[in-house]
């Protein structure tokens, strides 16, 4: 199953990610960061291929202050995936596909 990541901001992060009924994994990006090219591609992946059980959304790191200090994302790229409205899985720095993809089968 194909599905896109959404982007999403500050005043959507409620509703996209903490009332969301699947697990939601939040990729947090940045236009001036190197590794989080890296990622993009890895992070797509996991959108493809867990986008049935999954829901995958990025968010800008600068634009977005209150959710990047709400949830201590000290590092770009960081990732957290949340279940529940809880933070149950959280990693900052560059990530390989198949840490990802481990990282998410654990949880889903």
């Amino acid at each position: 199953m194909s599905s896109s990541v959404i982007s999403i901001t500050d005043t959507e992060f409620e509703t996209e990610v903490l009332k969301a009924a699947q697990p939601v994994l939040v990729y947090f990006w940045a236009a001036w960061c190197g590794p989080c090219r890296l990622v993009s591609p890895t992070v797509q992946a996991a959108a493809d291929t867990y986008g049935d059980r999954l829901k995958v959304v990025k968010m800008e790191s600068d634009p977005n202050p209150e959710t990047v200090a709400k949830y201590k994302v000290e590092g770009l790229p960081a990732l957290r995936l949340f279940k529940d409205s809880e933070v149950i899985e959280s990693h900052e720095g560059a990530i390989g596909k198949q840490t990802l993809m481990s990282m998410l089968e654990t949880h889903l």
